[in-house]
């Protein structure tokens, strides 16, 4: 199935190959350097404040899986460094990814609640906002299901933003699916899917770059704290 139909349906789809051995060899490094500058544990936010990782979010590779699913005006708006590791080896429960990065705070209606996360503003947006924007989780290493692989619930993110209870009734009803993606492969997913995370069983990294695309502009004059280049 094509990937703009699997998303589509599924609500999520893995390509493999889109970065090289040589490609993910620097990003590893250059993960490192930041890390240690952000003295992260286990991850670091903002990374499109790094030039080096602005320029990967643009990369014509990743923006031709992109643009077919929400158009030729899709741009960034957010990128995140995970890294499942010794001594930052955590486990996420069923979830969605119901928080946008904005400049600052405008109180319009369906926007809350509010929050600061590495002293960036964060809000949660009505659900046309979310509807229209798409993850790309880029693997740095090799991720089975022993090194943390991301659980989906597939086609969940038609159901619309949820409270927990319903994401919990969903998780015990429905079956998930294990997405299991090879260094240099990308996880591109809707972030109103029902997902989750175990504990990585290695003491190997489990390095994703996640980034949060979009096409639209936000209600009331809120600006994404990415703007379109």
């Amino acid at each position: 199935m094509p990937v703009v139909e699997e998303v589509g349906s599924s609500g999520f789809a893995i390509v493999e190959d889109v970065l090289d051995v040589d490609s993910t060899n620097r990003l590893r490094v250059l993960m490192a350097s930041i890390a240690r500058a952000e003295e992260g544990r286990g991850g670091v936010r903002n990374l499109l404040d790094v030039p080096e990782v602005r320029e990967l979010a643009d990369l014509e590779a990743i923006m031709n899986l992109v643009r077919p699913i929400l158009g030729a005006g899709a741009f960034a708006v957010r990128g995140i460094l995970f890294d499942k590791k010794d001594g930052a080896n955590w486990k996420v429960p069923w979830h969605q990814d119901v928080t946008i990065a904005v400049r600052e705070r405008i109180d319009v209606e369906g926007y809350g609640p509010w929050s600061v996360k590495q002293e960036v503003l964060h809000v949660q947006p009505p659900a046309h906002v979310l509807q229209a924007m798409l993850s790309v989780r880029l693997h740095l290493d090799d991720c089975p299901k022993s090194n943390g692989a991301l659980r989906v619930i597939p086609k969940s993110h038609e159901d619309g933003k949820l409270n927990q209870q319903q994401i919990e009734a969903q998780s015990n009803q429905r079956e998930a699916v294990t997405c299991e993606v090879r260094r240099g492969g990308a996880l591109l997913m809707r972030p109103l899917l029902i997902h989750a995370s175990s504990a990585a069983e290695s003491l190997s990294h489990r390095r994703v770059i996640h980034f949060d695309y979009t096409n639209v502009a936000l209600d009331g004059g809120l600006q994404w704290r990415e703007p379109q280049n």
